[in-house]
C-alpha cells in the first residue's frame, strides 16, 4: 500500500450545485412576496368584514408551514457531493480491522426462512479476511424453525463460499445466482470445470431450500417474545466460545439466544466466517457487491478522516421494482438528491441497513467510566479493545464465560443503565437508527454517503399500498416522535452543526405535512364557496410562476437521476397520498404516545409475496385491499376535488367567473388528473384490487357533509345581522 495515494476521493456536482443555488434564491424571493401577499389579504379581510376570515387563516398558515418545510429541504440541495473508492490501496489483510455484519428478523411468517437465510449466506461471502468476519442472525422472534434453518445454511455455505471465492463470482446471494437470466461467470470462462462445480452447488442448494421449507412447515414460526437466555454450542471448543463470547460483547445489548453453529463435518473451519444465532442489515436485503466491506474500509482507515468518521451509508436499492414504480418504491429523491445533499454537510443520517458503523460512535469512551453501564466488567473491558477484546483469562473457566454470556443475553440487561440513551443504538422512537445517527452527528461525528455503480446491497421493496401505507405510518410516527420531543433539532441541536438544521426537515416534514390536506381540500371548496384564493390580479403571474418553478425543479431532478416524466407523475401523487394518510396518523400516533394514550409499536413490513398483488404492481395498477382508515381520507379528498371541479366549470360557464377562479379550478383538475388510478379504482375496475363499495360510499357521506356544513357556514355569514340572529338555529339545522 502506498500511503501517499488517497484511499478515496469527494467531487462536488457544481452543475446542480448551481441550478440549486439559483433555484432557491428565485423560490425565496417568491415566497416572501407571497406571504406579504397573504398577510395583507388576511389584514384587509379582517377590517373589511366582507367575507368569512377563517379558511383564509387556515389556508395562509398551512401555506407558511409547507413553506418552511421547503425552506428546510434546500439543505440538503446546498452541496451535493459524489464519492469515488480505491480498495485496491487498503492495506494487507492481517491490517484490517475485525468487521461484524448483523442480519435482523423478527418475524418468520411475514418474512420468508428462506430469504433470510440467502441474506445470511451473502454477508458470510463478503470478501473480507474470513478469520475477521462475523456473521450475526438477529431473530427477535426467537423461533425455532429459523434456527435449524441457519443451521442448515452454514452446512451449505462450506460448499457456496468455496465455490464463490474460487471462480470469483460477483453475485453471492445463491436464490438470486441461480435463478439469473444471465450467468454471473466471473473471471472463470476458461475454467473447464466450473459448469460442473456450478450444478453441484445448484443440486446441493435444491436440497437446501427442500430442508428449509420442511423446517418451516414442520417446526414452530411463531413469534416466542421474551424469553429466557439460553447459551448452547455443538462440536466448538473452547477457544471458539471464547471468539464467540468476545464478538458478542461488540454488539448492542438487547435480549437475545444465541447458539454457536460449528460442524467440522465438511470443509475447512479455518476458511469459514464465525457464525451465530441471536435472539433479539435487514433480513430482506442482501450483499450484491462482495467487495462493499473493502469499499467501506476505503473511508474507516482514511486517517485524516477516520478519527470523527461515524458510519458509511450505502443506498437501499431494490430488485423487485417495477418499471412504472406506482408507489416510488425506490425512493429515488432520498438516495439521489437528499443524502448526496447531505454528504455535502455532515454526511447522512442511519439509514435502517446498509451502513457500517464504527465501535466507537456507538461505545464512546465515556462509558469506561460511568459505572451506569457497568452490569459486565469484563463487558466494558472488551469495548476499550481496538480489534478482538483479550478473554485470555477468562480460558480457565468454561463456566465464567457462561455466565457472563448469560448475563449478556439477559432480557433485563440494559434496565437501570443508560443503555439504549447515551450509549449502542438509542431505543427512544421507533426509527432508533435515524435518532441514532442525529445523536452522533450532535456529539460531533461525522458520516459518508457512498453510491457506487454496482449496488452493494439489494432488497425487496414495497409492491402494494398496504404496505407501502403502513410502513409510511410508521416512519413518520418515529420521526415526529423525536420532533415533538426535547431532542427536536430546532432546539436541541440547531445550533450546533449544520446536520441538525438539515435535520430538522426530516424529524418535522411528517407532522408539517399532515397540513397539506387543509391547503388541498380548503382551495377545492373554495370553488362552491367563492373564496377567492388565487384572484387574476398582480399576484396571479407570482402563483403560476411558483407553480411552475417547483415544478419544473422536480421534474429536473427527476430526469438527472435516470427517472421519466411518468416517475415525476408518481412522486406527486405519492406525496398526496401519504399527507393525507402516512403523515396524518403517523403524528397523531406520536402525539397520543407523547401524552400517553397509547402504546407504542413498531408494525413490521409484510415481505410474503402475493402472487395477484405482484402482478398488478407490475401491470401499474393500485391494490386498494387495505384498511378502512387508510382509505377514506384519502378517497375523501379525491372526491372533494371532483365536486369542486365540476362545480367551478359550471359556475365559469354559466356566470362568467373565469378570471377570478381559473388557477383554483387548475389546481382542482391537476389534484384530479394525478389521482386518476383512485378514480378508475372506483368507476372501472372490477378486480379484486378495486376499491370495496364500503370505501366509496362512505367517503361519498364525507364529502357531501363537509361541503353541506361550509355552504352552511357562508350562507350564515352572508345574512344580514338581524335576520342571521334570528334564524341561525333553524338554518343549521
Amino acid at each position: 500500500m502506498d500511503d501517499t495515494l488517497p484511499l478515496h476521493l469527494c467531487h462536488v456536482q457544481k452543475f446542480f450545485l448551481i441550478i440549486n443555488r439559483s433555484h432557491t434564491l428565485f423560490h425565496s424571493v417568491s415566497l416572501m412576496f407571497l406571504v406579504y401577499y397573504r398577510a395583507s389579504f388576511v389584514l384587509r379581510t379582517i377590517k373589511a368584514r366582507d367575507a368569512p376570515i377563517l379558511p383564509y387563516v387556515f389556508v395562509f398558515a398551512s401555506e407558511l408551514l409547507l413553506s418552511y418545510i421547503w425552506l428546510l429541504n434546500q439543505a440538503y440541495r446546498w452541496r451535493p457531493v459524489s464519492r469515488t473508492v480505491f480498495p485496491e490501496r487498503l492495506p494487507q489483510d492481517e491490517k484490517l480491522p475485525a468487521l461484524d455484519v448483523f442480519v435482523c428478523t423478527a418475524d418468520p411468517i411475514k418474512e420468508p426462512t428462506l430469504e433470510v437465510m440467502n441474506t445470511v449466506l451473502s454477508a458470510m461471502a463478503l470478501e473480507y479476511p474470513p478469520e475477521k468476519l462475523y456473521v450475526y442472525l438477529s431473530d427477535d422472534g426467537g423461533c425455532s424453525a429459523t434456527l435449524h434453518a441457519m443451521q442448515e445454511a452454514w452446512k451449505f455455505a462450506k460448499w457456496w463460499l468455496p465455490f464463490c471465492r474460487r471462480y470469483g463470482i460477483k453475485t453471492r446471494c445463491p436464490e438470486t445466482y441461480f435463478s439469473a437470466a444471465e450467468d454471473d461467470y466471473g473471471d472463470c470462462k476458461s475454467i473447464p470445470e466450473f459448469v460442473a462445480d456450478k450444478q453441484k452447488v445448484k443440486k446441493r442448494y435444491e436440497v437446501f431450500t427442500e430442508l428449509v421449507t420442511r423446517i418451516r412447515e414442520k417446526e414452530s414460526v411463531i413469534p416466542t417474545g421474551d424469553h429466557s437466555p439460553a447459551v448452547k454450542w455443538q462440536l466448538c471448543n473452547l477457544l471458539d466460545l471464547e471468539v464467540a463470547y468476545t464478538r458478542l460483547c461488540h454488539i448492542t445489548p438487547i435480549a437475545f439466544h444465541i447458539k454457536v453453529i460449528d460442524d467440522d463435518s465438511v470443509g475447512d473451519q479455518t476458511e469459514m466466517p464465525l457464525l451465530l444465532y441471536v435472539s433479539l442489515l435487514d433480513c430482506d436485503m442482501y450483499c450484491n457487491d462482495p467487495k462493499s466491506a473493502r469499499q467501506a474500509m476505503c473511508f474507516h482507515l482514511d486517517s485524516k478522516m477516520s478519527p470523527s468518521l461515524a458510519f458509511v451509508q450505502f443506498p437501499q436499492k431494490f430488485y423487485n421494482i417495477s418499471k412504472d414504480d406506482i408507489y416510488d418504491s425506490q425512493l429515488r429523491s432520498t438516495f439521489k438528491i437528499l443524502w448526496p445533499g447531505f454528504d455535502g454537510l455532515k454526511g447522512p443520517c442511519l439509514s435502517g441497513s446498509c451502513f457500517f458503523i464504527k465501535k466507537d460512535a456507538l461505545y464512546h469512551a465515556s462509558i469506561q467510566g460511568e459505572h451506569s453501564f457497568r452490569l459486565s466488567e469484563d463487558f466494558i473491558k472488551s469495548l476499550g479493545q481496538k480489534d478482538k477484546a483479550n478473554v485470555t483469562s477468562l480460558r480457565d473457566s468454561s463456566s465464567k464465560v457462561l455466565q457472563e454470556t448469560l448475563l449478556l443475553a439477559s432480557c433485563a440487561y440494559e434496565n437501570q443503565t443508560k443503555w439504549g440513551e447515551e450509549a449502542s443504538f438509542r431505543f427512544f422512537p421507533v426509527v432508533e437508527d435515524y435518532f441514532t445517527g442525529f445523536k452522533l452527528h450532535c456529539k460531533g461525528w461525522t458520516s459518508v454517503y457512498f453510491d457506487p455503480p454496482r449496488p452493494s446491497f439489494l432488497g425487496s421493496g414495497t409492491s402494494n399500498l398496504n404496505d407501502f401505507l403502513v410502513q409510511g405510518t410508521r416512519w413518520a410516527c418515529g420521526l415526529v416522535e423525536v420532533g415533538i420531543s426535547r431532542f427536536c433539532p430546532l432546539i436541541y441541536g440547531s445550533l450546533r452543526c449544520q446536520f441538525c438544521r438539515a435535520c430538522a426537515t426530516g424529524k418535522l416534514h411528517s407532522f408539517l405535512c399532515t397540513f397539506a390536506p387543509v391547503v388541498l381540500s380548503y382551495h377545492s371548496t373554495a370553488l362552491s364557496c367563492e373564496w377567492h384564493f388565487l384572484v387574476s390580479n398582480s399576484y396571479f403571474m407570482l402563483f403560476s410562476l411558483m407553480f411552475i418553478s417547483s415544478q419544473s425543479k422536480h421534474i429536473q431532478e427527476v430526469l438527472l437521476t435516470g427517472g421519466s416524466i411518468q416517475t415525476w407523475r408518481n412522486e406527486q401523487r405519492v406525496w398526496m397520498m401519504k399527507s393525507v394518510t402516512s403523515h396524518l396518523y403517523g403524528s397523531l400516533d406520536a402525539i397520543m404516545e407523547r401524552l400517553g394514550m397509547k402504546e407504542p409499536s413498531f408494525l413490521l413490513t409484510n415481505k410474503i409475496v402475493d402472487d395477484e398483488q405482484v402482478e398488478r404492481y407490475h401491470m401499474g395498477k393500485f391494490d386498494y385491499q387495505t384498511s378502512t382508515m387508510l382509505l377514506v381520507p384519502l378517497f375523501t379528498l379525491v372526491n372533494l376535488n371532483v365536486a369542486s371541479l365540476i362545480w367551478g366549470f359550471a359556475k365559469a360557464y354559466y356566470a362568467g367567473s373565469c378570471n377570478t377562479m381559473f388557477f383554483q379550478v387548475f389546481l382542482s383538475a391537476f389534484i384530479v388528473t394525478l389521482n386518476y388510478p383512485i378514480i378508475e379504482g372506483v368507476v372501472l375496475r372490477t378486480d379484486n384490487g378495486r376499491v370495496p363499495p364500503s370505501i366509496t360510499l362512505l367517503s361519498a357521506v364525507l364529502s357531501v357533509a363537509f361541503l353541506r356544513n361550509v355552504v352552511q357556514h357562508i350562507l350564515i355569514d352572508r345574512m344580514p345581522s338581524k335576520l342571521k340572529e334570528t334564524n341561525k338555529i333553524r338554518i343549521m339545522v
